[in-house]
């Protein structure tokens, strides 16, 4: 009798760490559902939007909502758009455009070499990049939002042709304060639809594409680096998407980056021999 009575007296094991674990493994399972859903959703719209045109941007609903800035935007097929105003796009923000898969490394170099010799940050984030930031992501600078980046780029090449990045990148890109794509900002600043705009027009345009919201921009640099545009322009010629210019620019892209990383490695060894 006193061995029972010792044996019901003896309590229970708490059951908490138990309880605890489980709704730990609860919660990591809800997070990890959850993220397994964002990119999904992310992967679906992706491929989505090789066909279906992106209605609106976070870039727009931030501007418009907490900024209190109109929207002033309309989609227009890439043939609806000046062919100059892709010239121009390709000169001023990605010259390898068609031959790199969305990373120019040798651009991205330059850009990490001149920020280490303390010159001022420049971008090295070509068309692919800024399309796939404009569309998918928020403005700012973060280790964060770069590293969705370089994902979300390695998407839309992926999955979307050349040509409708280009396409894209042309309706969605801020032209200034509540400005959005080609067709918005043809018609503001030269009352003309996109498809009329003249080789000086769309060099004055993209011009404004590193700060298109700088209200202290200066009309001489501005002139100046329009200039500077229609230059280059006339050096890279007229972009063509078919397959056998893109072959010719992806075999030109890859002698364009082996040059320069052999230049640089050669330079580096002179160096270390000094």
């Amino acid at each position: 009798m006193a061995k029972n009575k010792a044996e019901k007296a003896t309590p229970k094991a708490p059951k908490t760490k138990k309880g605890g674990k489980s709704i730990f493994r609860k919660i990591m399972k809800v997070i990890f559902i959850t993220i397994l859903c964002i990119f999904g959703l992310n992967l679906l719209t992706t491929i989505l939007y090789r066909w279906v045109n992106p209605p609106i941007t976070l870039t727009m609903i931030s501007r418009s909502v907490f900024e209190g800035e109109s929207l002033k935007k309309e989609w227009k097929p890439l043939d609806e758009i000046s062919p100059y105003l892709v010239d121009a796009s390709v000169a001023s923000e990605d010259n390898m455009f068609l031959g790199h898969n969305g990373f120019d490394r040798v651009a991205i170099d330059i850009a990490i070499e001149e920020h280490n010799s303390g010159k001022k940050l420049r971008g090295g984030s070509g068309i692919s990049q800024q399309t796939a930031k404009n569309v998918f992501l928020w403005q700012g600078r973060s280790w964060i939002r770069k590293g969705l980046e370089v994902y979300q780029t390695f998407l839309i090449e992926l999955f979307w042709p050349k040509e409708r990045i280009m396409e894209v990148y042309l309706n969605v890109i801020e032209m200034g304060p509540g400005i959005y794509g080609a067709e918005a900002a043809a018609q503001e600043y030269f009352h003309k639809s996109a498809k009329n705009l003249t080789k000086a027009e769309a060099s004055q345009i993209v011009a404004a594409y590193p700060n298109p919201r700088d209200p202290k921009r200066s009309p001489k640099k501005a002139s100046a680096r329009a200039a500077q545009i229609r230059n280059l322009m006339n050096l890279i010629g007229t972009i063509k998407f078919d397959d056998e210019s893109i072959a010719q620019w992806e075999e030109r892209y890859e002698k364009y980056k082996d040059d320069y990383f052999e230049k640089k490695e050669k330079k580096q060894s002179k160096s270390k021999k000094k």
